[in-house]
């Protein structure tokens, strides 16, 4: 154990260069090509890191791009949905009005047709009540009447009748 507290002086000049030696050895050949490996590990990583961050900025502005074309897109079906309401509307009202205007043209194509009809059933009426009602008369009287004097009574009586008959309106 006396050796331990009493160095050899021989043996420590030895050992400490040896040491400075080995010191110098690791720094030409351990100590560049370790700090060279750190300096690029720490250079992909900075790139890698930069590259992460504008990849994330370029997400994030075709994220916000992608919000403005479907908020776009949203509008504009928006407004294609109230132009086809309001299209849809006006052809229903179109619809409706032609439809309206087409019955209101058959009414009163009828209302004309069963008019004339009924003219001409009255008519009919009054002529078969005109030749019962000389039949009658002459029956009778016993004798016939011509058909000229026949028209010129039943005129005067039929223009009696519609005067009579505007009288009472």
């Amino acid at each position: 154990m006396d050796k331990l507290l009493n160095p050899d002086t021989g043996l420590m000049i030895w050992v400490i260069v040896t040491f400075l030696c080995l010191v110098g050895i690791l720094k030409l050949f351990a100590w560049g090509p370790l700090l060279g490996a750190i300096e690029a590990r720490e250079g992909r990583i900075k790139a890698d890191r930069e590259a992460a961050e504008k990849a994330r900025s370029e997400a994030e502005r075709i994220q916000k791009e992608l919000e403005a074309q479907m908020a776009g897109v949203l509008a504009k079906g928006k407004e294609m949905l109230a132009a086809a309401t309001k299209d849809g509307e006006a052809l229903r009202a179109k619809l409706k009005g032609e439809a309206e205007a087409d019955a209101q043209a058959i009414k009163d194509k009828t209302m004309a047709d069963l008019a004339g009809e009924k003219n001409r059933l009255v008519g009919e009426l009054r002529r078969e009540t005109a030749d019962l009602a000389v039949k009658a008369a002459e029956k009778l009287m016993r004798k016939t009447v011509d058909a000229g004097v026949q028209k010129t009574v039943l005129d005067g009586f039929f223009k009696d009748l519609e005067s009579s008959k505007a009288d009472r309106n």
